[in-house]
């Protein structure tokens, strides 16, 4: 690779979640929608992409808006957002994007001769009779579509079910004949919501929202976000549209159910709702997934693990990292940013990101400026026990390190290798309004470890970028 690679993958002050990850040709695409920095909604910028070759995935390139929110008839005033879309290539070889509008219970259906081309507006997904997908008799509402094409045919998936609500049955999927949009096979349940729910292990996981279809081999994996919300889990089947068999979780965006480095439920980021899906790239499988920023749910980033599917299909569930798609561990010697950090937590336990922007007692990932400047991200808000994690790095050879920071406090860093290890360095910080460097000597032991870099003190800091040496 040119460079390395880390999570998120793509710059700091880009905001694309609900990642559906695509191969065509020798590139890989990354859908998504387009949330706005320090928003107070999801969604609302419009559709873009960026792609990178299969064979460097730090190389990302940002290939434009590709949709408007106002390219949609039925939004012509930009007034409904655009949330998670999905595309295809269809049997004309051409590629079909497929979303829904916010407040619509329908789907719509753009289309471009490129993969992250100018897409144009082509039409709704509809029953033979014309009635719209979603709007008929017994049809429930549309959300977070996915699509698969085999052949003529596209299954198109989609739902959106809260843990007690009984007026949505689960997650259903029709078929759709190789015009892109008319339903050719009714509605039929694919995974039922919670309260239709019959296996207790997949009832405390059923299905919630953002579908997502993949083949592997013969089987189908079907990747969801569950009641939980902060997990992607999957189902498997060797049909597309029945017989799925829930499997198990893939990534939870706060990491809770791995036991690895700590306490299984212990949560050690901010998590919050969650989606994406699996692919592979040459001959590794990738989760794309989301992560929250800024202290709340309305500026989510994508990020990257490598997962492995094994023998008998199960995908066991992988912890979230900083070096992503990077092959192995990061360097353990040079400059890296803050904002890269895996694991953030304070001495107060929370799971989620909060509905408002959490107050200065959790720290949290934001940058300065407004949506769409090119500020760079960093970790602000902490207080007192406050630790931003970072995973993993070959260390050799390390005698000294520099912390980048700012802010109204009194105190000092902690430099560790685990959430709760040894002190190896003690770096003093004091009040001020500028980026300063503040270095410490530190012996970190050779080898394949974390880094944890912890406050103690008055007030509250904010830390920009740290340099091994």
């Amino acid at each position: 690779m040119k460079k390395q690679a880390f999570n998120p993958y793509l710059p700091s002050w880009e905001y694309t979640p609900d990642c559906e990850p695509y191969v065509f040709g020798d590139r890989v695409y990354s859908y998504g929608s387009h949330d706005r920095f320090n928003s107070l909604m999801y969604c609302l910028n419009d559709y873009v992409c960026y792609s990178a070759p299969v064979d460097d995935l730090s190389d990302w390139r940002y290939e434009g808006v590709i949709y408007k929110k106002t390219d949609d008839p039925l939004n012509k005033e930009g007034l409904a957002c655009l949330y998670a879309p999905d595309v295809t290539q269809g049997p004309d070889g051409r590629y079909y994007l497929y979303y829904c509008l916010d407040k619509r219970q329908i789907v719509s259906v753009a289309v471009c001769d490129t993969p992250a081309g100018k897409y144009e507006f082509y039409g709704y997904v509809k029953h033979k009779d014309g009635t719209k997908l979603g709007e008929a008799p017994g049809d429930e509402p549309q959300f977070d579509p996915a699509v698969l094409t085999e052949g003529d045919k596209t299954y198109l998936y989609g739902g959106f079910c809260l843990p007690n609500d009984t007026t949505r049955t689960g997650t259903k999927a029709v078929v759709l004949d190789k015009d892109m949009l008319t339903i050719i096979e009714e509605p039929v349940l694919v995974l039922p919501s919670a309260p239709y729910a019959e296996d207790p292990e997949y009832k405390k996981h059923a299905f919630f929202e953002a579908s997502s279809i993949r083949k592997v081999n013969d089987t189908y994996y079907f990747v969801y976000s569950s009641i939980v919300s902060t997990e992607l889990c999957y189902a498997t089947s060797k049909h597309p549209t029945k017989d799925f068999v829930y499997r198990g979780t893939i990534v939870n965006n706060n990491d809770i159910g791995i036991d690895t480095y700590k306490k299984a439920e212990t949560p050690a980021y901010y998590g919050g709702n969650n989606h994406g899906s699996i692919i592979q790239i040459k001959d590794k499988w990738y989760v794309f997934y989301h992560r929250h920023t800024n202290g709340s749910n309305f500026s989510r980033q994508d990020c990257i693990e490598e997962i492995k599917i094994l023998p008998d299909g199960t995908i066991p569930q992988v912890e979230m990292t900083s070096c992503g798609a990077n092959g192995g561990p990061l360097v353990g010697k040079g400059l890296y940013p803050a904002h890269i950090a895996c694991n953030l937590f304070c001495d107060i336990e929370e799971a989620r990101t909060g509905w408002e922007w959490m107050g200065p007692e959790f720290p949290k990932i934001t940058q300065d400026g407004r949506d769409g400047d090119e500020e760079p991200g960093y970790v602000c808000n902490m207080k007192a026990g406050a630790t931003a994690g970072y995973k993993y790095f070959d260390f050799k050879d390390v005698t000294k390190i520099t912390l980048m920071a700012r802010g109204y406090g009194s105190g000092a860093f902690e430099i560790m290798t685990e959430m709760d290890g040894e002190v190896l360095a003690t770096i003093p910080v004091q009040y001020t309004n500028e980026w300063v460097p503040y270095t410490a000597p530190v012996k970190i032991p050779d080898g394949i470890h974390p880094l944890y870099i912890r406050y103690t003190g008055d007030g509250t800091i904010s830390l920009l970028s740290f340099e091994i040496e």
